[in-house]
């Protein structure tokens, strides 16, 4: 098993998420998954810039979501 970090950019003045953006990397347990979610969440919100985030009321959401390897099928 493997876990896949999926971050979503949000609007809370368009009220809305673009397309999930999936994280290239995938993890061992969703404990790893998630503390690499909340770092690279805070460098995607700062990279966004204050006055873009204050104009547009931008934030990530983002979820680790557990995928099946096919090797685990046989």
């Amino acid at each position: 098993m493997k876990v896949a970090l999926v971050f979503l950019l949000c609007s809370s003045v368009n009220v809305g998420c673009l397309d999930p953006m999936p994280y290239p990397e995938k993890f061992e347990d969703e404990y790893t998954c998630l503390l690499k979610g909340y770092d690279e969440s805070k460098k995607l919100l700062e990279r966004a810039g204050k006055e873009a985030v204050n104009t547009h009321g931008l934030f990530y959401k983002f979820d680790c979501i557990e995928i099946k390897l096919e090797e685990e099928d046989t």
